[in-house]
């Protein structure tokens, strides 16, 4: 894709109550900064300044979260709405043995000096709040990039962990290519971390919406990309995945007893606090 600018929003699908847009690698969905003046929010208002919410704090509802260095659908709710499941295609380093596995690692907040911008697994020196966490790993291809084995996979998120694709990943030794903070500073190449969100389902009763942002990393769009050995085609996996049912699919793989309380306490707003620090962190 080009560079990202004020006026080159891709915009996937435009209904009443949605936007999805395919967003640019290494570019923020929305700042507090104000020296940061290329965002997400800030194509948003450029191109539709007319569907911008006053009532919200960045003008639109985002649905979810992408990192910075993260590319692909992005739902924007129009009104307030939730969007469900993600699946995205990754590059990772060396040759992932198993075609398939779960990764099952819970993933919490790394307290360690100079890594307090990070998230870790649970166990690790410094590791607190820890949550369960599980990703679906399906390896579609084999191959090299720039020279270095590679393996080209699907993930498929089946709880929501700041960073958890880029934890899980790392968890078993086969760092996403291009994430620079969680190998450890081991890899500072290529040009972007190869993580795309590429398909976004939205299953509503009156708008279902099944939204695909085309797949980047393939070689007539890099051609440090040496596929090699195709494993899984990604449209079949795609046909199989929405044909389970949506019970399969958990926001949490534990169930969650809440209770109401008539007034919010002092830890409830700290705890509220750090969510969303969390959510403005990359």
């Amino acid at each position: 894709m080009e560079p990202a600018s004020l006026e080159n929003l891709c915009v996937l699908y435009h209904s009443a109550n949605y936007i999805v847009v395919n967003k640019h690698w290494d570019i923020r969905i929305d700042s507090k900064m104000w020296y940061e003046k290329q965002t997400v929010q800030s194509q948003l208002k450029h191109r539709f300044p007319e569907l911008a919410d006053p009532g919200t704090y960045y003008g639109f509802r985002f649905c979810h979260q992408l990192d910075f260095s993260t590319s692909g659908a992005l739902c924007v709710a129009l009104n307030k709405a939730a969007a469900g499941p993600f699946i995205f295609p990754v590059q990772v380093r060396g040759t992932v043995a198993e075609e398939k596995m779960t990764l099952d690692f819970a993933i919490g907040k790394n307290t360690a000096e100079g890594k307090t911008h990070m998230m870790c697994t649970e166990g690790t020196d410094g590791c607190e709040n820890t949550k369960p966490c599980q990703t679906e790993l399906t390896v579609l291809e084999h191959g090299e990039y720039d020279g270095d084995p590679v393996t080209k996979v699907l993930l498929q998120p089946l709880t929501g962990r700041m960073h958890q694709l880029r934890v899980h990943c790392s968890a078993i030794a086969h760092p996403i290519v291009g994430d620079y903070t969680y190998s450890l500073h081991t890899y500072n190449a290529p040009y972007r971390m190869m993580l795309h969100a590429y398909f976004l389902h939205i299953p509503l009763e009156n708008e279902p919406i099944h939204v695909t942002a085309p797949d980047p990393f393939v070689l007539t769009l890099d051609s440090k990309w040496a596929p090699q050995r195709c494993v899984n085609v990604l449209e079949d996996l795609l046909k199989n995945i929405l044909k389970k049912p949506q019970t399969e699919i958990q926001e949490d793989p534990e169930p969650v007893h809440r209770r109401s309380s008539p007034v919010e306490s002092e830890e409830q707003q700290a705890q509220c606090q750090q969510w969303l620090c969390e959510w403005s962190l990359d």
